[in-house]
């Protein structure tokens, strides 16, 4: 006769089949992200994104932000690609991401935006580093710097806020 002590050890437990049907997995939000979709052929969501794979960069603050590069639609794929290229080698800040063709109620017009991120907008030479950076992408324009308090308080241009940017470079 066994103890409880080995009752329990060798009590199975109900094993339940996972199921999923093809309706679940078509109304599903979530889907396998590709590395290589162009955000102009993104229509599901409203953001792709890229991050640093080699080196070390500051873990952001509560100052952290971002430039904002704002790119024609024709542009987008040849922008993103070199400024997610970027970002991944580690030559700008930890991350970036771009708008898709998803409709955004806080995007202008046919631009779409380009985020790029630094740790901290007080750290000028990191901030100026990182838009340094992008001008060697060929993003030669001014461009804002809009800090992550900001956008969390709801300030938009498009809203009729002004004087958000920190830089304009």
């Amino acid at each position: 006769m066994k103890t409880v002590m080995e009752k329990k050890i060798t009590k199975k437990k109900p094993v339940r089949k996972k199921t999923t049907s093809k309706r679940a997995i078509l109304l599903s939000p979530y889907r396998k992200i590709s590395n290589n979709d162009k955000p102009s052929e993104v229509t599901d969501r409203y953001w792709l994104e890229a991050f640093r794979k080699k080196g070390h960069y500051r873990n952001k603050t509560v100052n952290s932000g971002k430039w904002l590069v704002f790119v024609k639609v024709e542009e987008l794929d040849e922008t993103w690609e070199r400024i997610k290229k970027a970002t991944e080698d580690g030559k700008l800040g930890d991350r970036s991401k771009t708008g898709t063709m998803k409709p955004n109620p806080h995007a202008k017009s046919r631009a779409k935006v380009i985020c790029v991120y630094t740790y901290d907008w007080t750290d000028k030479a990191d901030v100026k580093r990182i838009r340094e950076g992008l001008r060697k992408l060929g993003i030669t324009g001014k461009i804002p710097y809009k800090a992550d308090e900001d956008t969390f308080s709801g300030k938009y241009a498009i809203r009729g806020d002004t004087k958000i940017a920190k830089y304009f470079e």
